[in-house]
């Protein structure tokens, strides 16, 4: 009788649902440690590092992402109670969100609508076609939120996915170097900047940094999604009757 290998032995285990949850967590447990041993460095975000150690995995393996899903789908279920839980970090701010709401709701409207013109700005100078142009246009909203009005705007929202994590991770390793070199030292400030510009991957680096900044960054993550929105559509129909393509 032949012994199975070790690709014989992955075929079964990865027919499983649990092994997608179990790499997941594995994944990220190594590149959790990884983050502590580097002392905390923005480069070795554990978020970046754990899609990385996954995506070589399924690559090595050859196993489709289909299959992958229908046991990472269990950590994909657990983002909507990790979202409302936001709401306790935030409620232990709520004496300094009340001094700081007009500062709050102007950083909101300015950033995403930043986003969203220089987002399609760029694209039409680079010669994007309005498909990515309005794919980009979103990428500064969670994903769902994101994926839903890129649809509605006539983006492609596969597109807008790949574009919404990618300006997550981009932002959660940049975000905190960037505060220290323009000098912005309150974690208020820079919590609304992190959860604005890279919603939740964002917000999971701020709660990294400290209550204040992750408090505050999910707040703003969530208000930025209903800003957009209510914005973006508007936004792409004016931009459509002055500056057609």
């Amino acid at each position: 009788m032949t012994e199975p290998g070790l690709k014989d032995i992955w075929v079964y285990l990865s027919a499983s649902p649990l092994m997608g949850l179990t790499i997941t967590l594995v994944a990220y447990g190594l590149a959790f440690r990884l983050y502590q041993r580097s002392n905390g460095h923005p480069l070795a975000n554990p978020v970046v590092t754990s899609v990385l150690l996954l995506i070589g995995l399924l690559l090595a393996t050859g196993t489709p992402y289909s299959d992958y899903f229908e046991g990472g789908q269990f950590v994909h279920f657990l983002l909507g109670p990790a979202t409302v839980a936001l709401a306790v970090p935030l409620y232990q701010q709520l004496s300094r969100l009340r001094q700081l709401w007009l500062p709050v709701a102007i950083s909101l409207v300015a950033g995403v609508v930043i986003a969203a013109t220089s987002s399609i700005g760029l694209a039409r100078l680079f010669g994007g076609s309005l498909e990515i142009q309005m794919s980009l246009a979103p990428k500064s909203a969670t994903a769902p939120v994101a994926m839903g009005i890129s649809e509605k705007i006539g983006g492609l929202p596969s597109l807008t996915a790949v574009l919404v994590v990618t300006t997550g991770i981009i932002g959660a390793v940049l975000g905190t170097k960037l505060f220290e070199w323009v000098r912005v030292r309150d974690d208020a400030a820079r919590g609304i900047a992190m959860g604005v510009a890279a919603h939740g991957i964002g917000t999971a680096r701020a709660f990294q940094v400290n209550n204040q900044m992750g408090a505050f960054s999910g707040l703003a993550m969530a208000l930025s999604a209903f800003a957009t929105a209510l914005v973006v559509p508007w936004l792409v129909d004016l931009m459509e009757t002055w500056l057609p393509v």
